[in-house]
């Protein structure tokens, strides 16, 4: 179904992550992804966007999401900083258009409603009865624990200068240990962190999007009840998945 008036006051979002671009993945998700004015009014894009942090992946990713008919917002993720170029990549991104999240937030219209997305990328930090140990392990073992909560609060920060009728959570790292299961709970800890859950609940979003766990779940749920979504492209095995809100009250 395209756009139209049935559409009023509801938002369709696809979301992926973990897309891992490279040259031997170049044009797998195009086709899809050209399609997607007829299937969603927005595309979010949850981190690990390139394989290895590149330039040339950078390229390939580009190539892909390109002229797209819906607004772009993506987020990057730990691999997207593998060679320390993750400004430049986030530069491309903006030069094509991508909404680049990062402590950041933007408000879209669609279909008569205002969307709030804010986003971060995440890091580590742990659960309740998997809380890891931040002192140990190397250097960036140590920095993504610290990036944890430190990203937490930027989120809820970005949360709350949302003026929209639905906001929505976008990052790489895990909020919440349910879109987990399937991974070795001994990793847990490094795949994300409870105050990211904290953020999405205190910050009053209707959803929030993650990749980051390939061999993690899909659907979860944060302690207050809102939807968490794990769209890493080795859990969902396709080239998004599309969610549809309504804001609060509407039926």
């Amino acid at each position: 179904m395209g756009r139209g008036e049935s559409d009023t006051g509801r938002v369709r979002i696809a979301a992926v992550g973990d897309l891992h671009m490279r040259e031997s993945m170049r044009g797998r998700f195009r086709p899809a992804l050209r399609e997607l004015g007829e299937r969603a009014d927005v595309l979010l894009l949850a981190g690990d966007l390139t394989n290895g942090g590149t330039l040339r992946d950078a390229d390939v990713l580009c190539a892909e999401i390109e002229d797209l008919p819906v607004p772009v917002v993506a987020v990057l993720g730990n691999h997207d900083h593998d060679r320390r170029l993750g400004f430049r990549i986030s530069v491309r991104l903006i030069e094509l258009g991508v909404h680049l999240l990062d402590g950041t937030a933007i408000t879209l219209p669609v279909n008569g409603i205002r969307l709030g997305i804010a986003g971060v990328m995440g890091g580590s930090g742990g659960f309740p009865g998997h809380p890891g140990d931040p002192a140990e392990g190397t250097v960036e073992h140590r920095n993504r624990f610290r990036r944890g909560p430190a990203d937490a609060t930027r989120l809820r920060a970005a949360l709350d200068t949302l003026d929209a009728d639905l906001r929505v959570a976008l990052m790489h790292f895990s909020p919440v240990v349910d879109t987990l299961m399937g991974e070795p709970p001994k990793i847990y800890p490094g795949l994300g962190c409870q105050d990211l859950a904290d953020a999405v609940d205190a910050g009053a979003a209707s959803l929030a999007i993650h990749g980051h766990a390939h061999g993690g779940t899909e659907f979860g749920r944060t302690a207050g009840g809102v939807d968490v979504r794990n769209v890493s492209y080795p859990v969902i095995r396709t080239a998004y998945r599309v969610y549809e809100l309504s804001p609060p009250g509407d039926v």
